[in-house]
């Protein structure tokens, strides 16, 4: 690349450490300056005001092209500005070929891009090959993939949807948020983008909103920060400093949150209270064997379904003291959340039903809390539900 090392662990822990600062500085600086000083008249440093440049959210965006292998990124304001990024680059009149089961986010803005008459959006059950074959007869822009899919952890070939999509002139955008660039790196599947809410794992601390695209193509990397220039959807330069010391610890961070996350699997599968488990680390899985090849790990995703209905969830979740009701994922702390009166509360009955959410699904981004007490917080909560085995 540049004669830097470039293994992703070492990028992500020493990417920009001591490059250069006049004083010496190992970690790199926080500019939070909104304009910089020309040189002289017409000649710059290089940078002369952070919507267009920033230093510190520059190192950001090339620690992660970096990480996911791409030829450049884009630091945005959130996961959404995000998606909305990639949206912008397409032609007028497009046809987007959606997952039918993805987060409801991406859902609702996919809706009011089309509503606006920006594009015209499909969303397909994109684990049925025949969907796939009969969407790309269409000729589509754009194929958003989600996977592990947002809440139910399907899992969809990237490499195969890549390749079918490029014969039918498509490009293919994948959000990668659950699993971040530590566990699976799309652009090597044949990927055109990678999106990431680095709210989530690539922040890891829950205590920053942002976003970024990758792009494998250098020009479609400058056509997007242009454009993320001309609209300002840009990121603020403490946001990208905060999540930069956040990659810092996301290799160490992942692997311990994905053991944790299998063994809550493995406790959740063996209790009678609960109907299913989906979390890709079980052999079980029907994705099981897919995520084991285009994955590095399994992640610390996972959802289950509780017998009782909608007063045992509410006990269940009210029961819990360490897994905190919440929405968001992949910070240290461990989360749960209710996707139908929380995440996904804007999708309507039908579109619940098609994508298979149900009143009884919880989901759990697990955390860094030792392995038993997590289970005993899970255990209680079950008891204090009133569904003891």
């Amino acid at each position: 690349m540049d004669g830097k090392p470039d293994h992703p662990r070492t990028v992500a822990a020493a990417n920009g450490v001591a490059d250069g600062d006049r004083f010496g500085a190992v970690a790199p600086p926080l500019y939070l300056t909104s304009t910089f000083a020309f040189l002289a008249y017409g000649t710059t440093t290089g940078y002369d005001y952070s919507r267009t440049a920033n230093p510190t959210r520059d190192l950001l965006a090339d620690t992660l092209a970096r990480l996911e292998g791409g030829a450049g990124a884009v630091v945005t304001c959130s996961g959404m500005a995000a998606i909305d990024l990639v949206l912008a680059r397409l032609p007028q009149d497009a046809f987007v070929v959606a997952p039918h089961d993805c987060y409801a986010g991406t859902r609702r803005l996919l809706l009011a891009r089309s509503a606006r008459g920006s594009f015209e959006t499909a969303f397909i059950d994109q684990g049925d090959a025949g969907a796939i074959s009969r969407a790309l007869e269409r000729a589509p822009s754009l194929v958003l993939v989600e996977t592990p899919s947002n809440p139910l952890m399907r899992i969809v070939d990237i490499q195969a949807i890549a390749a079918q999509a490029r014969s039918a002139g498509a490009r293919v955008a994948v959000d990668n948020t659950f699993l971040s660039p530590a566990l699976q790196q799309p652009i090597r599947l044949g990927a055109d983008y990678v999106i990431h809410s680095t709210t989530k794992y690539l922040n890891g601390h829950s205590d920053v909103v942002g976003g970024a695209v990758i792009a494998a193509d250098a020009a479609e990397a400058e056509a997007l920060a242009h454009w993320a220039n001309v609209t300002g959807v840009i990121g603020a330069p403490f946001d990208a400093y905060m999540t930069l010391r956040g990659v810092r610890s996301l290799f160490p961070r992942v692997a311990q949150q994905q053991a944790n996350a299998m063994a809550v699997a493995r406790f959740l599968r063996a209790q009678p209270q609960v109907a299913a488990v989906y979390y890709p680390g079980l052999p079980e899985h029907p994705g099981h064997d897919l995520a084991a090849r285009q994955q590095q790990g399994f992640g610390a995703m996972l959802s289950f379904e509780l017998r009782g209905g909608t007063s045992v969830v509410r006990r269940f979740v009210e029961a819990t003291r360490i897994f905190t009701l919440a929405e968001s994922l992949g910070g240290v702390e461990s989360l749960i959340a209710h996707p139908v009166t929380m995440t996904h509360a804007s999708m309507d009955a039908d579109a619940l039903r098609r994508a298979g959410i149900g009143e009884g699904l919880l989901r759990l981004s697990v955390g860094l809390e030792a392995e038993g007490d997590l289970i005993a917080d899970l255990t209680r909560a079950l008891a204090a539900s009133g569904q003891t085995g």
